[in-house]
């Protein structure tokens, strides 16, 4: 760890920042896997709910610089695929 100052506090921010980017990494990864799994189901109205959330998800993360837009994308167009599969 450094002595100075200014570097302990960039410690502390990086942390910080870990912390939320994780945290809006796992909740990506969960409305994904609801998706997935009301596909499973069978079941076409929850989701196609599960999807919104998800694409909702997704946007936000690229606009968060988390995720590169091509990576939002092909997820997207995957998850759309499989609710439109449902008949």
């Amino acid at each position: 760890m450094a002595n100075m100052k200014q570097q302990i506090k960039r410690y502390k921010n990086a942390d910080k920042k870990h912390a939320i980017n994780a945290s809006y990494k796992s909740a990506l990864r969960t409305a994904i896997k609801n998706v997935l799994a009301a596909v499973e189901k069978g079941n076409k109205e929850e989701a196609v709910a599960a999807y919104n959330t998800a694409a909702s998800k997704l946007d936000a993360s690229v606009s968060k610089g988390l995720y590169h837009k091509n990576y939002a994308s092909r997820q997207k167009s995957r998850l759309s695929k499989l609710v439109n599969s449902i008949d």
